[in-house]
């Protein structure tokens, strides 16, 4: 498995009249969280796409346990609990505040292809071989699957989006 995590800084902007983070950051969020744990294996998004490769999302989840808020100090952890397979990689989202709470969950389904045609191709060796360390020989032959749900009552108590609840 690898793992790693990123800080980022929720702005003023990116709060809504509520005060909580607008949900539609949080995609914005799990990219900067994939592209620095890329950049930390020595995987570029623009070395990709000068060979002629995206990784357009197939696939997003979020699931939101506590509201983040303007001036958090946020940790996203990006997990690769799976290798990638085929042209597709998964990967998972949990972030957290300064008190380490829990606060959002989620995941991506990263496809590769090709940008001329928009099909779907290979994951290209260089990546499977910096992947390739942090997982088993037999993680590595095992099918991706998408990640287990939580339990049926590991859902936020409605009052954790209640401003003054906390």
């Amino acid at each position: 498995m690898y793992l790693h995590d990123t800080q980022i800084r929720v702005r003023y902007a990116e709060t809504d009249q509520m005060g909580y983070v607008y949900h539609g950051n949080y995609a914005a969020f799990f990219e900067v969280a994939r592209t620095e744990a890329f950049r930390h294996l020595g995987i570029r998004y623009k070395d990709l796409e000068a060979d002629g490769v995206g990784m357009p999302v197939g696939e997003i989840r979020t699931r939101f346990r506590r509201p983040a808020r303007y001036d958090d100090l946020l940790t996203v952890r990006l997990l690769l609990r799976q290798p990638a397979e085929g042209s597709r990689v998964m990967f998972e989202y949990e972030i957290y505040n300064e008190a380490n709470e829990l606060l959002t969950e989620g995941h991506t389904l990263m496809v590769f292809v090709a940008t001329a045609t928009g099909r779907p191709v290979p994951i290209p060796v260089d990546i499977q071989a910096k992947l390739a360390p942090y997982f088993s020989e037999e993680e590595i032959t095992s099918p991706l699957t998408p990640p287990a749900p939580r339990p049926a009552g590991d859902s936020p108590a409605p009052a954790a989006f209640i401003k003054g609840s906390e």
